[in-house]
């Protein structure tokens, strides 16, 4: 699929790694949309791309902002799932004797996060591209997470569920023209991931990445752009990290 005056919806578009998707989609022709929680990040959006402010795991607000994307562009070309939450808690705290065991509630706000809310997001696209015969493509940011990250049981369970529906997808919607695939990010320079790591554990990131650094935006970005424009990869989840998963 050609990238030029391709409709595009960016969820968790408007900061971080989604902006640097939505960024060079749109310097590669594409009209872009974004849908963010954040009010304040969708308000300072480039003028050249449209944001909403949603709940990307509300049913209610994505068949809203779908619609409203149709009824503006005619379409959907592109789903580009990006929103998401890294989550880290240990399944067994024995430091914590009263909360020994990963809390359930944490557990479903992760799942419901990064997982339910590709579901749901996915759903109302597809629907709309299925129903106006659209020839369309969906890419999931994954992570290399998926294969089980020590600390992270939710969000290892999460990516691996968004992994699972994305080959799944892939066989059932390529007979509709639709073709579905997942970047698998490892660590990338974000406000996000430096958030989520103090600074040893990055050194001992990088020091066990055969290319010595965290990865850039821009990087999973390209990535994203290459999966979408060339026609013949669906159902594949592609790792960006550097050789760390080699």
């Amino acid at each position: 699929m050609e990238l030029e005056q391709a409709v595009v919806l960016v969820t968790g578009g408007a900061k971080g790694l989604g902006l640097a998707i939505a960024t060079h989609l749109e310097q590669k022709g594409a009209i872009v949309s974004v849908v963010d929680l954040d009010a304040d990040a969708v308000a300072a959006l480039p003028a050249a791309m449209q944001g909403y402010v949603a709940d990307v795991t509300n049913q209610s607000d994505v068949g809203t902002v779908v619609s409203e994307i149709v009824r503006r562009h005619g379409r959907i070309d592109i789903l580009v799932n990006n929103a998401g939450v890294i989550f880290s808690e240990p399944f067994v705290n024995i430091m914590n004797p009263t909360g020994m065991m990963h809390d359930y509630e944490r557990f479903k706000r992760s799942v419901a996060a990064n997982l339910d809310s590709v579901f749901i997001v996915t759903s109302a696209v597809v629907e709309k591209m299925v129903t106006l015969r659209t020839k369309g493509v969906i890419v999931s940011i994954s992570s290399i997470s998926a294969s089980g990250n020590e600390g992270q049981t939710a969000y290892s369970a999460a990516k691996a569920g968004v992994n699972a529906m994305t080959r799944t997808w892939s066989k059932e919607l390529a007979r509709m023209g639709i073709r579905c695939n997942a970047i698998a990010p490892g660590f990338i320079d974000t406000l996000s991931t430096r958030g989520a790591l103090n600074e040893s554990i990055i050194k001992h990131i990088q020091s066990n990445t055969p290319l010595r650094r965290l990865g850039r935006g821009e990087e999973v970005a390209q990535a994203v752009a290459s999966v979408i424009t060339n026609d013949f990869i669906n159902g594949v989840v592609l790792d960006v990290d550097g050789g760390l998963t080699i």
